[in-house]
């Protein structure tokens, strides 16, 4: 028995009448809790140090900082880059990163920088799609293998435009084995959070769906298997205003939701952007990429609209606008 109604030349996909029942949500206090604390000028800086931490123990595979007690989430040590050519280029040299766990917090960090500094590299590590020259990248204090899946949503549209909407967001967990009922209602459920109701059916492509809608089903693809950190990689650089604001929202949506753990990193151009989401901003510099300069960011409560037009935000906008401009 087929599934789904595989001709292309229509706008909808059928799915089978089989999936009615709706798979239960397990609500759970993650990394960001159930009630979302906004981090404050209290929490101990995560500034990278030129150098390794000499205050991390291992314990089953939990990389713990004796200074601050907190759990290392993502740890980058020692990381080299060289590319070899009609010119050598050492894009990092001695590179180190560390993400901190922030009890009953959310994360969400963004890197800012010139082009070429090595923020999509950073990436590119982490989701296993490059390997560094030197160095190591661990997750909660593991080195991170081929093995280790960190979803990322890139610039380009990365839908499967010949699988229909669900499809597309119920795939990763089809391919770790779930059965298809129970992928399906997670899938819908998922959908729902990013706002794609009534699309479920539709093939993945334009123009069936805006370069919005095609975002959101990258994202809830990402999502669906609840992994432990997300990668965005200038999701909504191409996109409208109103698109990319309602883009914003769904992920701060996502940041405050109780039923979802993830730490967020995002790459972006957009100052405004990174100021609007982030709790953490990190100011990149080059030659060799390093990180320049660090932002806690705390504007007191749940970012809306009207966070934008705050007197915090604006002196914030401008004074990290003018380190960039300085910088580079």
């Amino acid at each position: 028995m087929k599934l789904f109604n595989l001709k292309k030349d229509t706008e909808s996909a059928v799915i089978d009448p089989l999936i009615e029942e709706k798979a239960p949500v397990t609500k759970k206090r993650g990394l960001f809790g159930n009630t979302p604390k906004v981090l404050g000028s209290d929490i101990p800086s995560m500034t990278p140090s030129s150098e390794p931490s000499k205050n991390i123990d291992f314990i089953d595979y939990a990389c713990v900082n004796k200074e601050t007690g907190l759990t290392d989430v993502l740890t980058l040590r020692g990381i080299k880059q060289v590319y070899k050519g009609d010119k050598t280029t050492t894009l990092f040299d001695n590179f180190n990163f560390t993400i901190e766990d922030i009890p009953n917090g959310g994360q969400f960090l963004s890197l800012l920088g010139k082009s070429g500094c090595g923020k999509s590299t950073i990436l590119r590590y982490i989701s296993r799609l490059q390997v560094p020259t030197e160095g190591k990248i661990l997750m909660y204090g593991k080195e991170m293998t081929d093995d280790d899946h960190i979803p990322m949503v890139f610039q380009a549209y990365s839908s499967f435009h010949w699988m229909s909407v669900i499809e597309n967001v119920a795939l990763p967990l089809i391919l770790k084995g779930v059965n298809k009922t129970e992928a399906f209602n997670k899938a819908e459920e998922t959908i729902k959070l990013v706002g794609l109701s009534g699309q479920e059916n539709k093939w993945a492509k334009a123009p069936l769906l805006s370069g919005g809608q095609l975002q959101r089903v990258a994202i809830a693809r990402s999502i669906i298997a609840n992994p432990k950190i997300l990668l965005l990689d200038e999701p909504f650089s191409g996109l409208d205003i109103r698109n990319r604001t309602a883009l914003q929202n769904i992920l701060l949506d996502l940041f405050y939701s109780p039923t979802i753990d993830v730490t967020f990193i995002l790459v972006t151009h957009d100052i405004r952007e990174a100021v609007y989401l982030s709790n953490r901003l990190y100011i990149m510099r080059s030659d060799p990429g390093d990180i320049h300069k660090e932002y806690k960011i705390d504007f007191g409560g749940r970012r809306t609209r009207d966070t934008k037009y705050l007197p915090e935000f604006v002196n914030l906008t401008r004074e990290i606008e003018d380190v960039y401009n300085e910088l580079n």
